[in-house]
């Protein structure tokens, strides 16, 4: 196990300086300058823009900008706006506790859901039953998220007025309000991805108890129940490990959009207003701390895989 886990960590670090370094790639290839739009309209001219650039440093060539980046994160200094001038560590760590909370949730909505009708079309495998939960998953799916969460908004908000207008309110100020503000956007964001992890359930349940050992089991007078929920779904949760993997790369991305939709002050909004105003520091730190976030996940779900499946650890 430790030989797993030794492994999976060294990948982590060439995994960082990649997406650092194509993230500082994409960023540099942006058309326009930051030096514009902190001058604004009325005081953007060459001469003063080149002023600008040369203090900030943009002026010098890229390998040079990406070594002094890079110089400078390995020591958890990302740099500070070029807008506000407020450090971007700090920035993002403030609105860390939003995005995680959103994607945090929609992954449970996702698991409870996605299980579930799971493991009641595989059970009910090539039968009517099967049949609905696979039409209803590919529903599920084909429904963009951010429409979904904008009809939950105007029948729940709008239309009943049972749930909170304010989306998002820390948990230090108040618990149940909290919660109460995260169902609808954990609703909306984790129903798409509960049709991948229905799907992979399905799957796996079916074979599982299609197999021999599940015969044996039945023979020798195990509850069907005690089978299903014991043996079968302890073998289903490999694949379903690797589909909830791919599940959070998507509900982290999603969630950007997510944020919008419900007025949530995460790592989404942030990034989405650091590119309109082409503050390049605090884009660069919020992708990185995506990134970092998504390869964690992916890390602790190879673990785990691992644990649940013994052929996958290291020699």
């Amino acid at each position: 196990m430790l030989k797993l886990i030794g492994s999976r960590l060294l990948l982590v670090v060439p995994q960082l300086v990649i997406v650092s370094a194509l993230v500082f790639l994409m960023v540099y290839m942006i058309p326009g300058s930051p030096a514009a739009a902190i001058l604004g309209e009325a005081g953007s001219n060459p001469e003063s823009i080149a002023r600008v650039e040369a203090e900030l440093g943009l002026d010098q060539p890229f390998l040079v900008r990406l070594g002094d980046w890079f110089a400078a994160a390995l020591t958890g200094d990302l740099g500070n706006s070029l807008i506000s001038g407020r450090p971007v560590t700090e920035q993002v760590i403030t609105r860390l506790p939003a995005t995680l909370s959103l994607v945090g949730g929609g992954l449970l909505v996702a698991m409870l859901i996605g299980v579930s009708l799971g493991v009641l079309a595989g059970t009910h495998a090539r039968t009517g039953i099967d049949r609905g939960v696979t039409a209803f998953s590919s529903l599920m799916q084909a429904i963009p998220e951010f429409w979904l969460g904008l009809i939950l908004i105007i029948v729940f908000v709008n239309g009943l007025g049972i749930a909170p207008v304010v989306a998002w309110v820390p948990p230090s100020q108040s618990l149940p309000a909290w919660l109460g503000g995260l169902v609808l956007p954990c609703l909306a964001l984790g129903a798409g991805a509960s049709a991948l992890i229905a799907r992979q359930t399905r799957t796996a349940v079916a074979d599982a108890l299609a197999s021999k050992y599940a015969d044996t089991l039945t023979a020798a007078g195990v509850p069907r129940r005690r089978i299903i929920w014991v043996y079968a779904l302890r073998n289903a949760m490999v694949p379903v490990l690797a589909s909830s993997a791919l599940a959070v790369s998507i509900l982290v991305g999603t969630s950007l959009v997510m944020e919008r939709v419900f007025g949530f002050p995460g790592i989404g909004t942030l990034l989405i207003n650091s590119v309109a105003g082409k503050d390049f520091s605090v884009v660069q730190g919020a992708v990185l701390f995506v990134a970092v976030l998504i390869i964690l996940v992916n890390l602790v779900v190879d673990i785990l895989y691992g644990v649940l499946n013994p052929k996958a650890r290291p020699a």
